[in-house]
């Protein structure tokens, strides 16, 4: 079998998804493939937020800082059901960075942000108000300041459905399996996971969006003596229960002068991330090890009033960042995994009257709709007919009225349904929940209850419309409903799935 498109974009993480979503919408036809579950990487293992990286201040990557705090606006603007504005405390610890240089750095930080809708920073005594009553008490002095919280996994399947509402094809569990070009054009040669049944594509141009591999796959497709590689970067989080009361989070100093967060998630817990540990090998998933959750713990206890201990974790995830390695092979590099740049780069490789290949080299998942931006006008020359810059005016699916609407319409139109199950599927879906809902009435018309606020009906939607296949794609990217379920539980429905499949 062979298809024939535009363009054919390899890897279904937050960054090719933005571009098979900006792509479809300038009217290019695209076909995505993914070899494992969409958002099955890093894009479903990040600390959860949308946010100008404070800390990229110190390195002086103002212009990433200035790019972040737009997009994030953006953001909140058409994805208002994905984003939760929060307020960040950060207690102030003298032997680590004076007072005077947080405080000059958060007024940068509001100014590099423009006009914003957010609150800006202050300085907040601790001693006397509800941000410090989790603290210890020699924590008197501390700054807030702004940002926002997002479900990753999420973002990037609502960029899916809408770029194939749009017109273009994603498939998963589909693996590249070769690439050359003939002339003007790519064929390439895929490979179903599952089945090995495999099929032929042919593209005017070959976006490579493969993440910790991205490297490696454009030395295959595209030999060069130019070195353009990647730095792996292992980050892993911890969940632990509710640390605090509030609905504020915590931004850490560490004494390796890291930060670290503590983010209020999924109403009865708290996120705790994240370690930076370079890694040698990313061909193999990431695990969390006793030291990193040792050392968040270590990091959190130098401030909480409560302690938390490894006993304490109920889950913990972890993924690789692959960020763009500025130097060469034998540069020297900086000891700290935290110092290197999340700034991201796009390599067009060409020749004249060849089709490109276009590469994504690291990158942030706040950036990610600039990014497919800057990736349309590097391939404008091969597209010329294509569209304008269209995705910072467009809603994302569900995105089109504000989330405290959309909640009030499903309380209303189902008052006998449980209204914090009603939340958060808004919070899921948006202003498409309401069509999810219409023809329920009673609890009983959502089918079968897996546990954990997890329905037959969603279960059916997830399967039908966001490329959900085995029970870890909707207990843990599509929901976070494992988190809320007994083992038990997520035993029992992973068996109703495969024998669901097996019908």
């Amino acid at each position: 079998m062979q298809t024939q498109v535009d363009l054919l974009i390899v890897g279904g993480g937050i960054q090719g998804a933005g571009i098979a979503r900006d792509a479809a919408g300038r009217g290019l036809s695209v076909a995505l493939y993914e070899q494992d579950d969409i958002t099955g990487g890093t894009s479903s293992a990040s600390s959860k937020l949308i946010h100008g990286g404070l800390r990229y201040l110190e390195t002086g990557e103002f212009r990433l800082v200035h790019d972040s705090l737009s997009e994030r606006q953006t953001l909140l603007r058409i994805a208002p059901h994905l984003m939760q504005p929060l307020r960040f405390v950060i207690p102030h610890t003298p032997q680590l960075r004076p007072a005077w240089m947080i405080r000059l750095g958060l007024m940068f930080y509001d100014l590099l942000g423009g006009h914003q809708t957010l609150p800006s920073s202050q300085t907040v005594d601790l001693a006397t108000s509800v941000y410090g009553e989790a603290l210890q008490a020699s924590y008197s002095k501390g700054f807030i300041y702004s940002d926002v919280q997002t479900d990753d996994a999420r973002l990037v399947i609502h960029n899916l459905r809408d770029a194939t509402e749009r017109g273009a094809k994603v498939f998963t569990h589909m693996r590249l399996i070769s690439a050359h070009r003939e002339g003007a054009a790519w064929h390439a040669r895929l490979e179903n996971t599952q089945t090995n049944r495999q099929t032929t594509v042919v593209a005017r141009a070959l976006v490579n969006a493969a993440g910790t591999g991205v490297a490696a796959l454009r030395d295959q497709l595209h030999p060069s003596e130019q070195y353009l590689g990647i730095r792996w970067v292992k980050g892993s989080h911890i969940v632990i229960p509710r640390l605090y009361p509030g609905k504020h989070a915590y931004t850490l100093q560490n004494t390796d002068r890291r930060i670290i967060f503590l983010i209020p998630w999924e109403q009865n817990y708290t996120l705790i991330g994240t370690t930076d540990i370079e890694i040698s090998d990313a061909s193999t998933p990431p695990k969390v090890t006793s030291e990193e959750v040792t050392y968040l713990c270590e990091a959190v206890n130098h401030y909480s009033k409560k302690p938390v201990q490894a006993s304490d974790v109920l889950w913990q995830f972890c993924g690789t960042r692959a960020l763009f390695d500025e130097g060469g092979q034998n540069d020297n590099r900086s000891s700290n995994a935290s110092q290197i740049t999340r700034d991201y780069h796009l390599q067009c490789d060409s020749l004249t009257g060849q089709a490109p290949l276009l590469s994504i080299f690291g990158g942030k998942l706040t950036t990610y709709r600039r990014v497919a931006e800057q990736a349309l006008e590097k391939l404008t020359p091969w597209f010329p007919a294509s569209g304008q810059p269209w995705t910072a005016r467009a809603a994302l699916p569900g995105g089109d009225c504000p989330l405290a609407e959309t909640i009030g319409h499903l309380h209303a139109s189902h008052p006998n349904l449980p209204p914090a199950w009603l939340e958060q599927l808004a919070r899921r879906h948006g202003s498409r929940a309401l069509a999810l809902l219409a023809d329920v009435r009673e609890t009983k018309d959502l089918g079968l209850d897996f546990g954990g606020g997890l329905y037959e009906i969603e279960v059916a939607h997830f399967m039908a419309h966001e490329w959900a296949q085995e029970a870890d794609d909707i207990l843990w990217r599509r929901t976070k409903t494992g988190l809320h379920m007994m083992p038990e539980q997520r035993a029992r429905f992973a068996d109703w799935l495969a024998s669901r499949g097996s019908r």
